[in-house]
C-alpha cells in the first residue's frame, strides 16, 4: 500500500474571478482544457478601480454522475401510491 497522498478529484462546479485581462482568459481556457464547460453567462463588476470579473464552469461527468444517483435514489422511495404537493 503506497503512503502517496490520492490525486484530488476535480470539483463538480468552479467559479472563477478576477480582473478581466489575459490572465483570466487563460484561467478560462485552462479549465475547458480540462474537460469543464461555460455555465450561463459571464458577470462583470467594477471595483472602483478595474473590471472584476466571474464565469461559472461545471464538470459535465460529474453532474451527469449526480444526476444518475439522484434518479436512482428517487426510483428506490418507497411511495404509498398518495400523492403530496
Amino acid at each position: 500500500m503506497s503512503d502517496a497522498p490520492a490525486p484530488e478529484e476535480k470539483l463538480s462546479y468552479r467559479l472563477i474571478t478576477g480582473p478581466d485581462d489575459r490572465a483570466f482568459c487563460e484561467r478560462i481556457s485552462a479549465a475547458l482544457a480540462e474537460g469543464y464547460v461555460l455555465h450561463g453567462s459571464p458577470s462583470a463588476t467594477f471595483n472602483g478601480t478595474g473590471v472584476i470579473v466571474a464565469q461559472a464552469l461545471i464538470l459535465p461527468a460529474a453532474i451527469a454522475s449526480a444526476d444518475a444517483a439522484v434518479a436512482t435514489a428517487v426510483e428506490d422511495l418507497d411511495f404509498d401510491g398518495e400523492g403530496h404537493a
